[in-house]
């Protein structure tokens, strides 16, 4: 009697060779002191990514890794002094009022520009939800605020209000990975399924790996139940570490032993516990890189 067409086939074993590269943590540690300056938050001229490239030309880190690594430092320097930067906000306040640009005082509290601007629609008694409804629609603000904004976020990757090209890269990334795997013969279930899924029986998404396998995936050796695709360095510092690993924890509850794998790689200093850390060596990036071009990237 054969299988009924409705049921799936059990799950079947597929052995991945997936080598890796990491960085290690002593080049990590030296390459951020050279592509990390005070107040440079935003996208970098040619001339300062030229003199980078020729900086690390002697270090085991490409460019990109490089400049997704300055990210992260940015985006933890911006967590860790936004406390910092709340304590100044009212001298930085009145020195905005009395017409100092805002690139200055970002400089000089060495703050992401649109963090600095936040800050200082606080101190003029703004709840939060009418800073963020204003940023989205920047017309409800003043001439000069609305210009002072503009400015911010032109010179802010960190905390700039528009995020929808991070968040297509991150797409076109993830589609690259479920092409590999598909290339594989691998059965999985994408992370739309499982939005759409949970949404509907749980009232919200909770546990949404971007591909949960449905075969007994093996890299290296290790079972892995569900993959998660990240556009960026897998940087060993403290604030991205803790992010990542509350999200594997809600995996690993859920499905078991998983991986994380990094397009720009990731520092041999990073850990996490429940998943293994993979680059994107094995991946095709056509496509993903078509999509930069055709963005200008």
């Amino acid at each position: 009697m054969g299988i009924p067409a409705d049921i799936d086939p059990p799950p079947r074993k597929v052995d991945v060779d997936w080598p890796t590269t990491p960085v290690p943590l002593s080049v990590q540690r030296e390459v951020g002191e050279i592509i990390v300056r005070r107040g440079e938050f935003g996208f970098l001229p040619d001339s300062r990514v030229r003199q980078i490239a020729e900086q690390i030309e002697d270090h085991p880190i490409d460019l990109d890794q490089a400049l997704s690594l300055r990210s992260a430092i940015n985006q933890e320097k911006s967590v860790f002094g936004h406390h910092r930067l709340m304590n100044r906000a009212q001298k930085l306040s009145r020195r905005y009022e009395s017409g100092t640009d805002i690139l200055a005082l970002a400089k000089d509290a060495d703050s992401p520009p649109v963090n600095v601007f936040r800050a200082i629609l606080t101190c003029r008694g703004w709840s939060k939800n009418r800073i963020k409804e204003s940023l989205k629609d920047p017309k409800r603000l003043n001439e000069r605020d609305r210009e002072q904004f503009r400015i911010a976020e032109d010179a802010d990757r960190v905390a700039n209000v528009d995020q929808s090209e991070t968040h297509q890269a991150a797409d076109v990334f993830e589609e690259v990975l479920c092409s590999h795997f598909e290339k594989l013969g691998v059965r999985f279930r994408k992370q739309v399924d499982l939005v759409r899924e949970q949404t509907r029986q749980e009232g919200r998404p909770i546990r949404t790996p971007d591909l949960l396998l449905l075969d007994d995936v093996r890299v290296g050796g290790v079972p892995i139940a569900w993959i998660d695709a990240k556009h960026f360095f897998g940087a060993a510092l403290s604030f991205p570490r803790k992010k990542t690993q509350k999200q594997v924890d809600r995996y690993t509850e859920a499905y078991g032993h998983g991986a994380i794998v990094y397009r720009h790689g990731f520092c041999d200093g990073l850990k996490l516990h429940g998943a293994l850390l993979l680059d994107s060596s094995p991946l095709d990036l056509t496509v993903l890189r078509s999509h930069h071009e055709s963005r200008g990237d």
